[in-house]
Formats: structure tokens, sequence, C-alpha cells
């Protein structure tokens, strides 16, 4: 199993240090921003193919920033099979780059578009570009899946590069915006290429043994020829070559290898080419030595430098002892002695049938780069030039010695510093998980203080500009990436934009792909310049204003200038019953109307007579709303008229003729579904025994599908419910289900929602993690919500989710859901519910969002429950 080039140093093992020390680069650590965030890049050393617009150009591609338009965005949409489009960026010099970060163009709630994939090319000298490929050959990167977040990917192998370019690529047309950074270190060998025979199979008690250098980045035919690969990856073969478990691949991948047999010579010969010359102190070379398979290290080396255009005539030699009683593999290094060169040439003599290498690294004294300068005078006067016969290589090895000893130094304090942490190690994981608690906690604390103003705010202030608050951004920055997994996602920001979020934040990329349109009709920046393929993005605030569905990048006709297509109702026809109650337009009212069957769509009927009323409930705007909130009434009234589904409450008519204006919907004779299930029982004795309406299970399956119907619907239009409860389901004849938006301006549910300040705000025990933790809103959000309906509807509301906690223990619980220590806690399961429906609800709550179930997947699983 090839692992990190590390070597460890027990006490007993300080006389190996000579021999088995640490290489050049180790990809565990190598792992810092590379300055796209924090600045250190340079805007002239971002390029691009092509942009967007002036506030979209290469420079605003950094991750972590929302300068201009938010992200580099090319000037046209992503094709299928195109590669023409790329961000590149220049480090200025060779750097070991492990890690990759990516993120899409948010710019506070406006964007929504994002690379769902990309490649990635690299060059060392601008000229030959290389695409990188993982371990298993795979080229295609999988980037985000929204705006909001952060994606880290780990790059397997690691590259070797000076320039990068990112290379969006999609299955079908659409358009990308990026900000991405690069992690990693300067890479001080300074090689950038190896020449060397192609790697051989080794046939092992009659399975191949494959010796090959997989991951090379140059040609490969008979050789290996201007690249790298294996030998500079950073990771170290295992002891047993056969054995290579790590990446899941075939045995002997870790390491490089030849046979006596193919080489006359008895040798081997590598060539490596640097960036420039350097004086050399060191050569390691990672070596297998299991003896017992005929393999060993090298018997001999001999290396020849060139510093200019020809080739040192006099080589320089070096033999290790022979090991025949360890079979371990090793680092055996070799000295340098100081020479200058551009390229060296190394000759490796075999000692048994086999030679396999997995690393080799080089070091260079960097002092020795300037020649013109000698030690300062004894005086203390400036250093004069170096005249001929001058030798500065004594000065070299003293600095060589100061420095070795300074390493045993170093060596000694960390073992003794790992001595402690080893014997306080309880002590110390103790305190930091209470640290940890306390951390969360205030996160906790301040997300959920946010999210009260803002659903206070979406209630109580219709136009953005009177909204209080203003920009509060988190500035925490990091040193070193280490991601959780390969698909680590960096959590959304706790605290967004006041104004946007309380309008916007619920529009967070759900189920599918939506991007935006860039049409004629884009909004304008202030300077002029049309902003990239603009999301506009519409909440629909449901029949009491609650902000329920939000869709993002919604398309144009479904907002053009096109007649709404309900009709005008006579208010005189409408009679007032009962006060619903309050939304953020105006009220709510439930009302009877006369002769409603005349003014609703072919499509739509009543099941009653045609000289019956029906209810319907009625929402009326304001008589002080300003111009905004009527606008947005009238863009609500045309979105909720293109809403049709069997299980979605409907807009039936409109009264906008005259003030007040007002939108009449759906409402169900037998009203929500959570009181309709409190006034009934399961069927059974007792129920029948006290003369109770019951309900069977059927039916309460029958009503659960409708449900996930509902909102299988909802979710294909990349709507998101956010409030998803019974309370928020009406019910009507023969168990049929209708989703609407009732609950939280009903005083009847005010103790459904997590107060802050005295106002109901949250309805956190319907809420996933990263919705009351992040304020993320999605499709796996109202998943998780769905989960919590479904038992609701099996226990027939006769308590609330998590009654035997309170509102603040919910919380705590979902940190523990954050931690993901198994301390959380879970609904039981219903005594009405199978095994099978249980099962459902657990896949509702996993705590990674992408392995919940979609709605489609909820409503084929509940149909086949009743079968």
């Amino acid at each position: 199993m090839k692992r990190l080039c590390v070597t460890h140093f027990p006490l007993l093992m300080l006389l190996s240090l000579f021999r088995d020390v640490t290489p050049q680069v180790n990809p565990g650590v190598c792992r810092h921003p590379l300055g796209m965030s924090g600045g250190q890049i340079q805007d002239e050393d971002i390029s691009a193919s092509s942009q967007w617009s002036e506030s979209t150009a290469a420079r605003y591609g950094r991750l972590d920033s929302e300068e201009g338009d938010g992200a580099w965005c090319p000037r046209t949409t992503i094709e299928p099979g195109s590669l023409k489009e790329f961000l590149q960026v220049d480090l200025r010099s060779l750097h070991f780059i492990t890690l990759v970060g990516t993120h899409g163009r948010h710019a506070g709630g406006i964007g929504n578009e994002f690379a769902q994939m990309y490649i990635i090319k690299y060059s060392r000298d601008g000229s030959r570009w290389i695409s990188w490929r993982n371990r298993q050959g795979k080229q295609v990167i999988d980037g985000n899946r929204n705006a909001y977040d952060i994606v880290l990917k780990d790059l397997e192998p690691p590259l070797i590069a000076r320039f990068i370019r990112f290379m969006p690529v999609s299955d079908h047309s659409m358009s990308v915006c990026m900000r991405v950074e690069l992690y990693g270190c300067e890479w001080l060998d300074g090689l950038v290429s190896y020449n060397a025979p192609a790697g051989e199979q080794m046939s092992l008690e009659g399975e191949p043994v494959h010796l090959n250098d997989s991951v090379y980045d140059g040609a490969v035919i008979s050789s290996m020829t201007e690249g790298l690969g294996q030998l500079t990856d950073g990771m170290c073969g295992s002891d047993d070559f056969t054995q290579s478990d790590v990446y899941n691949v075939w045995p002997g991948y870790d390491y490089v290898g030849w046979t006596n047999e193919s080489f006359a010579d008895g040798y081997v010969e590598i060539m490596f080419e640097f960036d420039r010359a350097r004086n050399f102190t060191t050569m390691k070379v990672h070596c297998n030595n299991m003896f017992t398979r005929n393999v060993k290290t090298f018997r001999q080396v001999t290396c020849y430098f060139r510093s200019e255009a020809d080739w040192e005539a006099k080589p320089l030699s070096f033999s290790p002892m022979p090991d025949d009683a360890n079979p371990g593999a090793r680092f055996v290094t070799v000295s340098l002695a100081n020479h200058m060169a551009s390229a060296i040439k190394c000759h490796f003599y075999f000692a048994d049938t086999w030679m396999m290498f997995s690393e080799i690294t080089f070091q260079s004294d960097t002092a020795m780069y300037n020649t013109t300068l000698a030690p300062p005078k004894t005086g203390g006067g400036p250093p004069t030039s170096t005249q001929p016969g001058d030798d500065p290589t004594h000065k070299v090895d003293d600095s060589n010695t100061r420095i070795l000893i300074g390493c045993l130094v170093a060596i000694i304090f960390i073992l003794i510093a790992i001595i402690v942490i080893i014997l306080w190690r309880q002590v110390w994981q103790k305190m930091l998980e209470k640290a940890s608690r306390r951390m969360l906690d205030d996160e906790l604390t301040v997300s959920l203080s946010l999210q009260s103003e803002v659903f206070t705010y979406t209630q109580n202030n219709p136009s953005p500009s009177t909204a209080p608050g203003g920009e509060h951004e988190s500035s925490s920055t990091y040193e070193r990436i280490f991601p959780l997994g390969p698909d680590y996602q960096e959590p959304s920001r706790l605290i967004r934009k006041l104004p946007e979020f309380a309008e916007e934040a619920a529009l967070t990329s759900t189920a599918g792909t939506a991007t935006a349109s860039k049409a004629s009709t884009a909004p304008v920046a202030q300077d002029g310049v049309p902003h990239y393929a603009e999301a506009d993005i519409v909440n629909l605030q449901g029949v009491t204003g609650g902000n329920t569905y939000a869709g993002p990048a919604l398309t144009m006709d479904l907002l053009s200038g096109k007649d709404v297509a309900v009709d005008e109702f006579p208010r005189k026809l409408l009679t007032f019953k009962e006060k619903l109650g309050e939304g953020q337009f105006g009220e709510v009212h439930l009302c009877e109307a006369e002769g409603m069957q005349e003014f609703t769509n072919r499509d739509f009927s009543f099941d009653i007579t045609d000289n019956q009323t029906v209810l319907v409930a009625v929402k009326m705007l304001r008589a002080d709303a300003n111009k905004n909130a009527r606008n947005d009434f009238l863009k609500e009234i045309k979105i909720m008229s293109r809403l049709k589904d069997p299980n979605i409450i409907r807009l039936l008519a409109v009264c906008i003729g005259s003030d007040p204006f007002c939108m009449i919907t759906e409402y169900m004779e037998n009203g929500d579904l959570n009181q309709f299930l409190c006034r009934h029982e399961p069927e059974g004795l007792l129920a029948l025994i006290g003369n109770v309406p019951t309900v069977s299970y059927s039916n309460l399956c029958y009503m659960a599908t409708q449900i996930a119907s509902g909102m299988r619907y909802l979710s294909s239009l990349n709507f998101v419910h956010r409030d998803l409860a019974t309370r928020n389901c009406l019910v009507g004849k023969n168990y049929t289900i209708k989703i609407a938006d009732f609950g939280m301006s009903r005083n009847l549910y005010s103790g459904d929602y997590y107060r802050i300040q005295g106002r109901a705000v949250l309805p956190i025990r319907w809420m996933s993690w990263e919705s009351i933790l992040l304020g993320k809103f999605t499709t796996a959000s109202d998943v998780w919500a769905f989960g919590v309906t479904l038992w609701e509807t099996l226990t027939f509301c006769k308590e609330q989710p998590y009654s035997q906690l309170t509102d603040e223990q919910v919380i705590e619980n979902t940190g523990e859901f954050f931690r993901d220590q198994q301390r959380q806690i879970y609904l039981p399961q219903p005594s009405q519910c199978p095994e099978s429906v249980y099962k459902i609800m657990l896949c509702c709550w996993r705590r990674n969002s992408k392995e919940r179930p979609s709605f489609q997947e909820i409503y084929q699983a509940l149909l086949e429950s009743q079968v």
C-alpha cells in the first residue's frame, strides 16, 4: 500500500537519520492556498479564453470573493463536448498542487451559475499542455451543485505545474461561472521531467504484477520522455510491492520496476531535467528491498552532470551498503557533492533480478545560486566579488553541518512533544470536545438569531429598502486545507446580506440544474453592462405570504407580459367567513364564493352543483402597499396561475380591476390535515367502543402518497416549499390532499415555530440540520420535512415531533447531526408504521443531503408499500 513519504523517528532510530530522511514534499501537509482568495496571485496572472462582460472578467474568478459581478463567466454557454472556454492561473514558478476548490456565482442572491463538471489542464513551460487524470484514468472532475457552496477536490495524483487551466464541461447546454483556488506548495526540487525506460511486468505465481508508471504525463512508448509521474508524486510504496489496495488498483501500482534481463549493460538509465542550474547536495531514492522476491535496492549508482551544453567527463559514483536482513522499503540517500547542473543522468546498477523505485527527490542548496559573492570579511565590511581560485565550497559545507545539527535538535524537541501529547491525550480530547461544542452552540445562536430577523422581516417588511441590518460576512481564512473527504463541501456562510437573504436565501440549488437565460431583457448593472445570465428570482409567497415556494432561475416566458391565465372575479360575490391570518402582503380570509364555476379554467372543475357556494381563501393586498409590493403581488399571481397539479392548491381567480388587489385560491372543506387527523383515530377496538371516526392505514398511506406527488411536482420546477408539514396540507373529499401554506400565519400553530424575542420564526422540529445551522433550504431539506410530515400522519398528529425535547434540546440535537458522532436522536417508529415505511423516514433524515431520496423515489416507494 502506498503511503505518504514521511519517515518516522522513534528514539531508538536516531542513529539512522543520516540514511532515512524525509523527501522534499509531503502531500499530507502541502495544502496551502496559493493566493487566488488571498490576493497573492496578481490580476495580470489570471486570464481566460473569453468573458461575458468586463464585470465577469478572469480577475473576478477568485474563490471567496464577490467583486465585480461575482465570478468569471465565459462569453458563451458551455456545449456538450466543447473545451473552448477556460480560466487560467499563472503561478510564476513550479508548484506541487494537491487540492483545488471551485465555487459558482451567487452575487448576493442574484446569480445562480456554476460548473457542474470541469477538467484541468496544466503546463510547466506554457507551451505543452497536459490533461490531468486521476489514478483510474478519469479526466472529468465533479464540480458544484449550487451557487452557494465551495467544493474542494483532492488531486490524486498531485500535479506539478506553473500554469493551470480550469475548463468547464457539461453534458447539456448551460451557462456557467467559476471562482477557483489552488492549494499546494512550491516545488523546491525544480524537476521538470525525467526520462527512463518504461516500467515492466513481473509474473508472480502466474499473476501479472504491473510495474509501469501509470500516471506519467509525458510520452510513453518503449521509454518515458519529457514527463513526471509516480516517482515525483510524494507517495512511497509499501514494503510488500504486491499489496496496493489504497487506490483500488493493481498489484505493483506503487512502484516503477525493471528486470536485469532487459538491460545488457546491467543498469537502468534515468535522466532528470531541471528548471535551471542548481547546486545539488543530495538525491534520495525510495527503493523496494523485498529480497525474498528477488528485489533489492541498486548495487551502485553513477551520476553525470550537465551544467550548460556538455556533460561533465568525470561522473560521481555511490554504492549503498547491501542489506540482506531487512526486507523493508527504504530511502537511499546519495550525496551529490554540490555539483552545479541543470540536468543529471544516473545509471542505477542491479543488485538482483529486479529493481523498483517509488520516489526520487533532489535537494539543492539555494545559497549557491549566486556564486559572485564571497563570505563577509572579518572586519564586517561588505562582501566582494569572488576572485579566480576562491573556493566557496567550504562555507557551504559548514552551513550544511549547522543545518544538520539544528535538525537533530529540532527532532529531539519534537519527540519530547509527542511523548507529552500521548501522555495527555485523553485530557486534550475532552478539552477540545468541550471547546467544539461551545463554538457550535455560538454558531447556532448566531444562525438562528439571523434567521429570526429574516423571517420577521419577510412577514412584516415588504420593501427591501426598509429592511434593517447590513452586510455581515465571515472573514475567517485558513492557512491549510484538510477536507473531510473527496466530496467535502465548505458550508454556506452562516450570515449573508440581510435584505437579499430575506428575499432570496431560500433559493439554494435544488434537484436538477436551473440555469439563467441571457435574454435581451437582462437587468443592467450600474455600469451599464448587462449582468451575465442574471437569475430572475421569484418568491412564491403562498396564500399567506409566508415566503413558502421559492424557485431560482425561472424562465423568461413565465414572467413575460402575457395575460394572467385567470379571470377577474366580482368582489360582491364573496362572503366573508373568518380571518385565517396575516401575511407579508396583507390579510388572508376564508370566504364563500358564489358562481365560482363560471370563472375557473376548463381544466379545473368543482364537485358541486352550479348553485352552491364554494369555500375559498382570499389573499388581500393591504391598502398602504407600495409600488414594489404591488408588483410582487402581480408577479406572484402570474406564477401561481401556472402551477397546475392535482395535489397543489390552485389559484382560481383574481380581483385586480380596482383596489384592494385580491387573489382567490382553493380551500378544502375538511380543513388542514393536522386538525383532520386529530379528530380521528386508527381503526381498532378502542375507536369502535368510543364511537370515534377512524382512518384506515391504507388511507393514511394514500394521503402521504399524495403529499409526495405534490412535492414531486414542485421539485420538478425547482421550487422549494420550506414549511412542509401536516398543518400546511388541506383535506378534501375522499381523503384528497392538496399542499398549501397556511401554517405560519395561524395562531393555532404558533407553538410549532421557534420563538426568539417573542416572535414565531422557525419550524425547527420539521427542519433539516443544514437549514437550521446554515440557513440552507433545498429540495433535500424539503425531503427531510416530508419525513417528519409522514411521521405526523402515521401518529395521527397526537403529539408534536420531538415532543419530549424542549426547543433548545431540538437545536442541540441538530448540532449532533452536524457533528455526526452517532449521538443524534431520531423520531421513533410509529405504532401504525411498518418497517419499510419507517426506513423511508430514516432515508429522509440522512445527514448527507445528497444521499436523501428524491420525491420521485419517495412517491414510488410509498406506492409499492401499499401493494
